[in-house]
C-alpha cells in the first residue's frame, strides 16, 4: 500500500504522514456501482482516493438524486470530513462510478492530523476549495444551463472520468443524476445524435465532437 500512496499522494504528504496511513488506514477495493455511503449513515473513516472514480449525490425530497460531482484519483470528498468531524449523519450518497481501490483513514486520526501535518492541514482546506467550487458549477449549471448544454457538458464530464468517448449508461441513469425526466433526456440525446455529436447505442452512448 505504501507504494500506491507514495505514487499518488508523494507530492503532497510528507514521509512521516504517508507512513502513519500506510499503518492505520485500511486498503478497500470496490465494484462500479458500490455504495460507499449512505445518505442517513454515520461515518467512521474518510476515504483517500487512488484509483476509479467515485460520484457524490444527494437526494431531494422526494426521493430523487441530484449529482453534486465526481471525486477522482488523489481525491477526497469534504462532505465526508464534515461529517466525520462534526459526527454527523451523511447528506450524500457516494457510489464508485468506476471500480476504485481506497485508502480508509479512521476519523481519530483526522483532527491529529490536522495539528501535527502543515500538509495534511493544507490538503484537507484544499479539498474544501475543490468541492465547493465543484458544487457552485452545479449550481450555475442548473440555474443558467439549458437542459440540452447541461446534457452535454454531463456526458462529456462522464467521458472525461472514464477516460473514454463510451459512455456505459442508460437513459432512465442519466436522468436521475440530472434530475429530469427520462424522456427529456431520450429527445434530448436524438437531437444531439441528429446533429452528430452523438452515437446512441443500447444501454451507451458515444461521443463524437469533444469540443
Amino acid at each position: 500500500m505504501i507504494q500506491e500512496l507514495k505514487q499518488n499522494y508523494g507530492h503532497l504528504f510528507e514521509d512521516a504522514l504517508l507512513q502513519e496511513i500506510n499503518e492505520v488506514g485500511t486498503f478497500k477495493e470496490v465494484s462500479e456501482g458500490y455504495k460507499l455511503m449512505e445518505v442517513g449513515q454515520y461515518i467512521k473513516a474518510m476515504p483517500l482516493l487512488i484509483e476509479g472514480a467515485i460520484k457524490i449525490l444527494r437526494d431531494d425530497e422526494d426521493g430523487d438524486e441530484l449529482l453534486l460531482y465526481f471525486l477522482e484519483r488523489g481525491d477526497t470528498c469534504a462532505m465526508t470530513l464534515t461529517c466525520c468531524l462534526g459526527d454527523t449523519r451523511s447528506e450524500i450518497r457516494a457510489v464508485a462510478e468506476l471500480d476504485a481501490k481506497l485508502i480508509m483513514i479512521p476519523i481519530e486520526k483526522m483532527e491529529e492530523w490536522t495539528g501535527k501535518y502543515k500538509s495534511w492541514r493544507n490538503f484537507v482546506f484544499q479539498s474544501y476549495h475543490n468541492r465547493l467550487m465543484e458544487m457552485l458549477d452545479t449550481i450555475d449549471k442548473i440555474a443558467f444551463l439549458k437542459m440540452d448544454e447541461r446534457l452535454l457538458k454531463y456526458l462529456k464530464e462522464k467521458s472525461k472520468i472514464a477516460n473514454s468517448n463510451i459512455i456505459q449508461s442508460t437513459h432512465q441513469e442519466i436522468a436521475y443524476e440530472l434530475h429530469t425526466s427520462r424522456v427529456v433526456v431520450s429527445r434530448l440525446l436524438k437531437t444531439l445524435e441528429k446533429n452528430n455529436i452523438i452515437k446512441l447505442n443500447r444501454n451507451s452512448i458515444d461521443i463524437l465532437k469533444m469540443s
